[in-house]
């Protein structure tokens, strides 16, 4: 009897947790199916929107493509150039600094300053309209960077400054190469312009200064390799010789060649040593390539530049588009209006 008893309060609770799960599974779907809902009401009321206004959004939206079409027909086309460089002794923010300047001149329209610093007649020089300048940004420029950091500090500093940290305090100066673009209203006068851009940089006698002193550094660095190159090679020909003549007695004889390991190991320390010399020459002939100049020219500017041209460049579009968003704007404000007069009520 207790049994059937036990057996009967087993199904109960069996039972009531089927329900509760079949409850779950219930509002489970009930939910999504509400939140499918709402998306579907709320498409429908942007669609119920725009069909009834949407001459009101037409009409502003070509009021604002007239106005646009009217502002591009008296606008003067625009043509821009890129000038890519690496800059070498953080001479980034110097440079930064300059083409700064030269935007702030084209602002003001200092046409006068403008055709002085470089060398333009007044006409050319009014149609500059703008100077910019940004940081190629690529990942291996910080990892490399950070690298370069662990190879000049101490473990502890290491440890206490990750990967993380230094990549958040990697500034735009800190990249390797930047790209400087010139828009002007004529096509064919960015070639004069880059030897202006960079001799404001190189004619900096701090920067010449460090550029000479760590020149010179690397040219005694790599004299001094190369004479250690050349001791090494005249040490390997006479212990080569060395080896041949004891080989020469032991092929007289039988003998005993107690010191084989220690020659074998010498022999092979000395192909380290010349492998490591000639790796530190190839890092300094690269140094010394890559240093040569404080900023090294990627690439120059275009003789003849590109047309300026795309969606976000043309009147006729933004306009109509701030025109039809405008319209869009006003009706909705319109209608919360109505609706908080009537929830007033």
């Amino acid at each position: 009897m207790s049994t059937k008893q036990k057996n009967n309060e087993e199904e109960v609770e069996l039972g009531s947790i089927f329900v509760i799960i079949g409850k779950g599974f219930k509002n489970f779907f009930n939910f999504i199916g509400n939140v499918f809902k709402s998306v579907f009401h709320f498409i429908i009321s942007i669609l119920i929107f725009l069909r009834a206004n949407i001459i009101k959004i037409g009409i502003a939206a070509v009021i604002g493509a007239g106005i646009g079409l009217f502002l591009e027909i008296r606008t003067n086309d625009t043509f821009g150039s890129d000038l890519l460089v690496s800059p070498n002794f953080k001479s980034a923010r110097q440079l930064y600094n300059n083409i700064n300047y030269y935007n702030d001149l084209v602002k003001q329209k200092r046409t006068l300053e403008l055709a002085t610093t470089f060398k333009l007649d007044t006409l050319t020089a009014k149609s500059l309209k703008k100077f910019t300048i940004e940081p190629i940004a690529t990942e291996n420029d910080i990892i490399n960077s950070y690298n370069d950091f662990i190879l000049e500090v101490d473990t502890t500093t290491v440890k206490s400054y990750n990967y993380d940290d230094f990549k958040s305090s990697f500034s735009e100066y800190d990249y390797k190469v930047h790209k400087i673009t010139v828009i002007a209203e004529k096509n064919d006068i960015f070639k004069s312009l880059d030897e202006v851009i960079i001799s404001s940089v190189v004619q900096n006698s701090y920067f010449n200064r460090i550029k000479e002193l760590t020149n010179e550094n690397l040219n005694r660095t790599d004299s001094l390799l190369r004479v250690n190159l050349t001791q090494i090679d005249s040490l390997r020909k006479v212990y080569m010789q060395v080896m041949i003549e004891e080989a020469k007695k032991e092929s007289n004889g039988t003998s005993i060649d107690l010191g084989g390991e220690k020659r074998t190991t010498k022999e092979l320390e000395l192909f380290k040593t010349n492998k490591d010399i000639n790796d530190d020459i190839e890092e300094i002939v690269e140094d010394k390539s890559e240093k040569y100049e404080v900023i090294n020219i990627i690439s120059n500017f275009q003789p003849i530049g590109y047309e300026i041209k795309g969606v976000t460049k043309n009147y006729s579009f933004l306009l109509a588009f701030l025109g039809a968003g405008l319209i869009i704007l006003f009706l909705l404000l319109k209608k919360l209006n109505n609706y908080l007069n009537n929830y007033k009520n």
